[in-house]
Order: structure tokens, then C-alpha cells, then sequence
């Protein structure tokens, strides 16, 4: 009879500890060190803190609260364990509020999650997996964190009504980086506004025809004046274009069938019109050529003919002011291509002849200057395989690879998201991906921090001049230091508005830095559209330069430090001005004449084509221009008034 109790009694012990972390309620209590858990069974998290903006089917739930402050790890890469494709959510607060704290997903070898907070004594923080990408049991470890002096420390931060960040964009044009979310039926912008402060707005769509579940791309495709967001889906691409006004949004997908990867706005044929550009899985390349008149031509062919295409980035590799592209790929052909483009929008591969033709298994790559020698290098980081590729460009587009021990080489550490930024403001492009932040050294080697947050969309969040790192409920705070910055944020004219695929240049007592302006880098995420450079301990610039993307080239010297500038193509203005042009125009696009609001009375006015042909010259009258006579296309209006020339673009329909 003892016997049989005893069974009972352990029966019972087992069902409980089965199922007693099956829901938020009834969270299993955890300390440090290595647990193991089941398949995920449980009730799901509905406040989702990392990863795509869709919910798991089911959830497995813990509970850790420590006896005194400490910075955590919680890590489903656990090593002599096997990899399972995990996702993570960190929560504050009850079972009936809960608060996003961290969160964590793919950023460890094998799609792996890894988060690193603080947490403080007495607190219970809930950790809650799912099971998006998978429901397979696995070994997770709670750890506490040693960082060393010398890096970068990130505090997580909650935007309250935030969930699904993947871009982090300035969508109001004010000069700071807000928190982009994409959706099916609407998409959330969070408007940065003073001292970190958030507001949370819906903006109504038509239907998406594809979501943004592979990436996520901005820019201003029709040069309107307000960003446009482009979703690379399972099935296609999904454009959705700004009104006039920027209140409202409509849909366009392709009819065509791809299976979107990275996705891209770069001006491919350097004809002043933002074009789109998609990696497809499993055939050629797609681009979406823009012919200045509204409408998105899908190309196919030129880009990369064969499948396994998934990590597209667009970066002036010859140094010959056209935007060239890398794509690093995976499945079926994961054979890397580098695609050199001849100026006006011809590309060939030379990454078998430069040694950039590999086939192991790669979703992104990261470029930057490395070596700050005034071109760019490369960081081809592995997906699996444990292979990271680092090359310095020699100066005429041929790379040579990093000497051993350049820190790179030997670093395990796996991911698909690669990025390369100056997180520490010393003046030198460091390296996030692979479970870690690689700090760049400055003599071709790198050091680790594997207690750095994951990859997501990069931005200043909190206008400090410090980069950080966007998750699906907020960001990681770059805490910073004491070295100085400036951010050039350049806004073309006679080039595509947003300036992608310009090239800026700052000059100090360092030396020089280069930054290409870009949309869309890493695997999915969106990052900020401008320049950010990391100035170290120097106190001025000596100056700016802008290479716009039509070839002409345009300076400011001894610019203030520490704060942003708005270089725009003709104009130079700062970002306090209250408007960047000193007017406005309507309607844009416009069908028989321009109304001026803001402008001098009787302005005198010309109208110039993309190649900067002048077509119109004349007074505005009662503030009206009359442009019936222009053909339908994207053309640049140049008010003369007494402080200068100001420049604005718009559209004939």
C-alpha cells in the first residue's frame, strides 16, 4: 500500500512539474545555471518582444528573480546541446499586465535566441518561449553577464502601444528616428519627439498583398516628400506609397511571383529616380525600375540569374560613385555575388575573379571602411558553418583577406543578420552579428562582446548621438561615452530626395571617414537613411562632403560637431531651421500649375529636369506656377529669393 501511495505521489509530482510552466500563472520558478524544457505545449505569449510581428501557437513560461542586481544572459544556445530554432519575450510586471522587458531571436548559431539584461533584486522577470519557429524541446542556460570596461553598455527600452519594430526611420521628416512597424491593414510609426519621448501613430492601408515577413525597406520612391515603405513577403513585394500629404497610404504589389528576401530602394541607372530591388529564393533577382512618371516597372535577369538569393546591399565598392551590389546567398546556389555596376545600371559579376564567389552558407554581409582608408571592405558573415569572411579593399575594387588573428577569423559565432556601424563613437565601423558586437580596434583586428544585444534595426532613438538597437517593443539605449559625433543627413534634389546611394566623407584630426547612404542592409531590418560618423576624442570637423548620387559634389567646412545637419543637394540648411526649403508646394503631383505656400511674393522660379535641364522660367504669380505644358515625370522647382536658391521636387501627372 506505501508502495502504491509513493507511485501516486510521484505521478502526481511529474504531471505538475509537466505542465507547471504551461502558462503565465503557474511560470516555473528558475535560478542560474542550465535548465531544460519540454516540447512547447503551453499557452502562447500574446506580447510578443523580438522577432516577426505574428504569434506562436504555443508557449512554454519561467520565472527568474534574482537575489541582487546583476546583468543576465538568457540563452538558448547552450554548448554540447543540440541548435532549436527558438523565440524569446521578457517580461515586467502580473500575468494581467505585462510589460515587454527583452527578448531575443535567431541571434545565436543555428536561429538560436539570446538576450542580455539588467535585472535587479527582487524582481521577477518572466521568460516565455514559443513556438513560431518551432515546438521541439531544448536546453536553455540563465547566466550572469562580466562586460569589460571599455564597451558600450544598452538598457532596454519599452515604447508603450510598440510591438513588431522592424525599421527605425525618420517618417516626419524633423530630423529624428522613429520606431516603424509594418503591417497587413495598417502600419505603427512611433514618432520620436523630445527627451526619448514616443507617440504612437496608425496609419490606414489598403489591404497588403504581402507582408513585410522576410524584410522591410523605406524610402521616397516618387520623391514626394514623404517615405514610402516596401514589405518583401513569401509571395511577392507589397509598395506602399505616401499621398501627397503623407496621411495616408495605398498598396501596389506586382502581379509577378517572388519569393522576397532582402529587399532594397537604390537608383539602380543613376537617372534621379529611386528605383526597388528584391532578392528572390528561388530564381533571378528583381528590380522595380522607376521611370519618373508613378509607375514601377518589374525587371528581372540582370542582377543574378540563379536561385538561393538572400542578402542584398548596395555600397559603392570601386569607388567610382555608382552604387554596386553584394548579394550573399544561401540554398539552392550559395555561390556569393558581386555586381558592379557600370553607371547606368548595367551589372556584372566579378566575384569569382576578386575571390568573393563562396559557397558556404550565408543570409547578409556587412561593408564599412574598416581600415579607413577611403574604401569599402567587407565582413561576409556565416549563417552556419562557422566560416566569417573579412576583406580590405585595395583601394581599385580588388579585396585581399584579413591577415590571421584579426579576431574575425576565429569567432564561432553564427547569425543571418550582419550590420556594420561605429556603436562606440571612437571613429572606427564595428561589427554586429554572430551573437556578438565586434568593437574594431583600428589596426585591422576586432575585439568581442557577446553580451551586446542582438541585430535589429539600427537608429538613434533618443537623439544622443548614439546608435541603438531597435526590438519588436522598442530599443536597446546605447548608454554611450565621451566621444563626440555628427550625423549628416543629406536630402537630394536633382538626385533621388532621400540621397541613397550618396556618398559622404568627413575629414578630422582622425582622419578621413566614408558612409554610403543606404535602404535596406542586414538580412531584414530597416535601418536609419544619413550618415553617422564616431569622432573619438576630437573636438571639430574640418569638413563635410557629399558625392550625390548625379555626380556632383558639394562641401561645408567646420561644421558644428555633436549635433545633425541636413545637407540638402544646392542648399545647405541645419536641422533646427523650422523649413528646410522656406516652402511649400501643392498640390505634388500636380496636374496644371503649383500653388507656393510660404514662399517670397513673386518669386522667381525655374523648373529643371532630372538631368538638370532648365524647361520653365518666369514669376510666380499670386504664388502660382503653371506646368501644364511639362509631360508627366519628376522635376525640380528653384525659387530665387534673397537668402539663396531653394529647391524642391515634385511630380507632373
Amino acid at each position: 500500500m506505501m508502495a502504491l501511495r509513493n507511485s501516486f505521489l510521484l505521478l502526481l509530482l511529474a504531471s505538475a512539474g509537466a505542465v507547471a510552466q504551461n502558462t503565465c500563472e503557474t511560470a516555473l520558478p528558475i535560478g542560474l545555471g542550465v535548465h531544460t524544457a519540454p516540447q512547447v505545449t503551453g499557452t502562447a505569449p500574446t506580447q510578443l518582444c523580438a522577432g516577426p510581428a505574428t504569434l506562436g501557437s504555443a508557449g512554454l513560461w519561467y520565472a527568474f528573480t534574482p537575489a541582487s542586481d546583476m546583468l543576465v544572459t538568457v540563452s538558448s544556445y547552450v554548448t554540447g546541446f543540440p541548435y532549436v530554432d527558438t523565440r524569446m519575450h521578457v517580461y515586467t510586471g502580473t500575468c494581467a499586465a505585462l510589460v515587454c522587458y527583452s527578448g531575443g531571436d535567431d541571434e545565436g548559431p543555428g536561429y538560436t535566441s539570446i538576450a542580455t539584461f539588467s535585472a535587479t533584486a527582487g524582481t521577477t522577470y518572466i521568460i516565455a518561449w514559443d513556438s513560431y519557429w518551432s515546438g521541439n524541446a531544448f536546453t536553455f542556460s540563465v547566466l550572469e553577464s562580466w562586460v569589460p570596461d571599455d564597451v558600450v553598455l544598452f538598457s532596454n527600452t519599452v515604447v508603450p502601444g510598440v510591438s513588431g519594430v522592424q525599421g527605425a526611420v525618420d517618417m516626419n521628416d524633423d530630423g529624428k528616428d522613429d520606431l516603424v512597424s509594418p503591417g497587413y491593414t495598417s502600419f505603427n510609426v512611433a514618432h520620436q519627439g523630445d527627451a526619448g519621448a514616443y507617440s504612437v501613430t496608425t496609419f490606414p492601408t489598403t489591404n497588403a498583398a504581402n507582408t513585410a515577413s522576410w524584410s522591410f525597406a523605406v524610402g521616397d520612391w516618387d520623391s514626394n516628400g514623404h517615405r514610402d515603405l516596401l514589405y518583401g513577403g513569401g509571395s511577392g513585394a507589397t509598395f506602399m506609397t505616401a499621398n501627397s500629404d503623407g496621411t495616408a497610404y495605398t498598396q501596389f504589389s506586382p502581379p509577378q511571383y517572388i519569393f522576397c528576401q532582402r529587399t532594397n530602394f537604390v537608383d539602380l541607372n543613376n537617372d534621379g529616380h529611386l528605383d526597388a530591388f528584391s532578392c528572390h529564393d528561388v530564381d533571378a533577382n528583381v528590380a522595380f525600375m522607376n521611370d519618373g512618371a508613378g509607375q514601377l516597372v518589374h525587371t528581372q535577369g540582370g542582377y543574378g540569374t540563379t536561385c538561393g538569393n538572400y542578402g542584398s546591399i548596395f555600397t559603392d565598392i570601386d569607388n567610382d560613385g555608382s552604387m554596386d551590389l553584394f548579394v550573399a546567398k544561401c540554398g539552392c546556389d550559395p555561390t556569393d555575388l558581386l555586381m558592379l555596376n557600370n553607371g547606368s545600371g548595367g551589372f556584372s559579376n566579378v566575384a569569382p575573379s576578386l575571390g568573393l564567389a563562396d559557397g558556404h552558407q550565408s543570409w547578409s554581409s556587412a561593408w564599412g571602411d574598416f581600415d579607413n582608408d577611403g574604401d569599402m571592405d567587407a565582413l561576409i558573415g556565416a549563417s552556419s558553418g562557422a566560416v566569417h569572411k573579412l576583406l580590405f579593399n585595395n583601394g581599385d575594387g580588388t579585396f585581399t583577406d584579413a591577415p590571421p588573428g584579426n579576431g574575425m577569423d576565429l569567432w564561432t559565432g553564427l547569425s543571418i543578420e550582419w550590420t556594420a556601424h561605429d556603436f562606440d563613437n571612437d571613429g572606427w565601423i564595428d561589427i554586429l552579428g554572430g551573437g556578438a558586437l565586434h568593437y574594431n580596434n583600428g589596426d585591422g583586428t576586432f575585439s568581442h562582446d557577446p553580451n551586446a544585444p542582438g541585430n535589429g534595426p539600427i537608429g538613434d532613438m533618443n537623439n544622443d548621438g548614439f546608435l541603438d538597437i531597435c526590438n519588436g517593443s522598442g530599443y536597446q539605449r546605447n548608454n554611450g561615452n565621451s566621444n563626440n559625433w555628427i550625423r549628416i543627413n543629406p536630402q537630394g534634389t536633382i538626385s533621388n530626395r532621400d540621397a541613397i546611394g550618396a556618398r559622404v566623407t568627413v575629414t578630422s584630426a582622425l582622419g578621413t571617414q566614408i558612409r554610403d547612404i543606404r535602404s535596406g542592409e542586414g538580412f531584414s531590418h530597416m535601418s536609419f537613411i544619413g550618415a553617422h560618423f564616431g569622432l573619438g576624442a576630437d573636438t571639430e570637423v574640418e569638413e563635410v562632403s557629399v558625392h550625390w548620387p548625379n555626380g556632383t559634389v558639394e562641401s561645408i567646412m567646420d561644421p558644428t560637431i555633436n549635433t545633425t545637419h541636413v545637407i540638402v543637394q544646392s542648399t545647405v540648411t541645419a536641422i533646427a531651421e523650422p523649413a528646410q526649403n522656406g516652402f511649400t508646394i501643392s498640390p505634388n503631383p500636380a496636374h496644371d500649375a503649383i500653388t507656393l505656400v510660404g514662399a517670397v511674393p513673386n518669386s522667381t522660379y525655374s523648373v529643371l529636369d532630372a538631368s538638370g535641364r532648365t524647361l520653365l522660367t518666369g514669376r510666380a504669380v499670386n504664388d502660382r506656377i503653371p506646368v501644364r505644358s511639362l509631360s508627366p515625370g519628376a522635376y525640380f522647382l528653384q525659387l530665387t529669393e534673397a537668402d539663396g536658391v531653394r529647391s524642391v521636387r515634385f511630380m507632373k501627372q
